[in-house]
């Protein structure tokens, strides 16, 4: 019987949200609900599988691990990519790396909810009703009538835009490639890099990580912004430059930022934006619906029993 390793499944979820059964006499299945401490964890806990099912990025699988891993057939990311993945490595040991479906765009939610709570601090003061503190202490600022910045106008961006717009936000655009045209099309006034810096109250970033992104943002696109303006990114951290992020933010150069990726994650306990009080964090909750999760693992299931046929799908390499 192969042996399938089901990792990252920190809520316990994977068994429920997918049938099982077309896969159950062929593949033993151990479902793993806590992150590996680091590479060398990952290559001692996965010795013996020959199917490794991941989520999104939370296990990289590098060209090292890759290698050390002899009895590895498939590997499986949720999702349509994955850059934590070395497919070259992948193909010259002769794994098949295949992917999921994915439904909607859930981290356009989170976006807002991060936009929210900097910007209306709800759970702020939902923490201090339940904890009996005096009534209503904070102002609010309205999204309607804020010009927000959308770096990246993808699909997502895009999403982004028709939602900012039903705040009653005035909506600008940039990305390297982006067009006044394209960026009308995907519901926003296009703006140089240094207008939208510039006049943005809320940027949020919706690109890929690549080798032309990693470092995009950088401190003088931060030092352009407002000083009550706030930086939003959902996408990968390591698009903006974090030291000037962290400095930014320390020395309340802007008002704050709402993160929900970061450049180690699980982060760090002792990370200096734990302390941060004009910082919102949620742990790379982007993509973590239900609705999601519904999609992912049965596709899971599917790419397994397409392997065991002979046959299988949604092949990245």
């Amino acid at each position: 019987m192969l042996r399938a390793a089901i990792l990252d499944d920190y809520q316990g979820v994977a068994l429920k949200f997918a049938d099982w059964s077309p896969v159950a006499g062929e593949v033993e299945i151990t479902v793993f609900d806590k992150p590996f401490k680091d590479q060398a964890e990952t290559i001692a806990q996965l010795q013996g599988f020959q199917i490794v099912a991941g989520m999104r990025e939370r296990t990289p699988f590098p060209r090292a691990v890759i290698e050390a891993l002899p009895d590895l057939k498939l590997l499986i990311t949720t999702g349509a990519r994955n850059n934590s993945f070395d497919l070259a490595a992948a193909a010259e040991r002769g794994v098949t790396v295949c992917g999921t479906g994915t439904f909607g765009n859930p981290t356009v939610g989170i976006a807002f909810g991060l936009m929210l709570e900097l910007t209306r601090h709800i759970g702020h003061e939902n923490a201090r009703m339940k904890a009996g503190e005096p009534w209503q202490v904070t102002i609010g600022r309205d999204l309607e009538g804020l010009t927000l910045g959308i770096v990246g106008l993808g699909k997502l961006g895009s999403r982004v835009a028709a939602v900012g717009k039903a705040f009653g936000m005035n909506v600008i655009a940039w990305s390297q490639n982006l067009k006044p045209d394209k960026a009308k099309e995907g519901g926003a006034t296009y703006a140089t890099r240094e207008e939208l810096f510039a006049q943005a109250d809320i940027v949020t970033i919706h690109l890929v990580l690549s080798d032309r992104s990693r470092g995009l943002i950088t401190a003088d696109d931060i030092g352009r912004m407002k000083k009550d303006a706030y930086l939003i990114n959902t996408a990968r951290a390591p698009i903006v430059d974090q030291t000037a992020l962290l400095k930014a933010l320390d020395d309340k150069r802007i008002a704050g930022a709402g993160l929900d990726v970061f450049e180690i994650e699980p982060l760090p306990v002792d990370h200096p934006y734990r302390k941060l009080d004009n910082v919102v964090l949620t742990p790379h909750l982007g993509y973590v619906s239900e609705q999601t999760y519904r999609k992912f693992y049965p596709d899971i299931v599917e790419d397994i029993r397409a392997f065991l046929d002979g046959k299988p799908v949604r092949v990245i390499t």
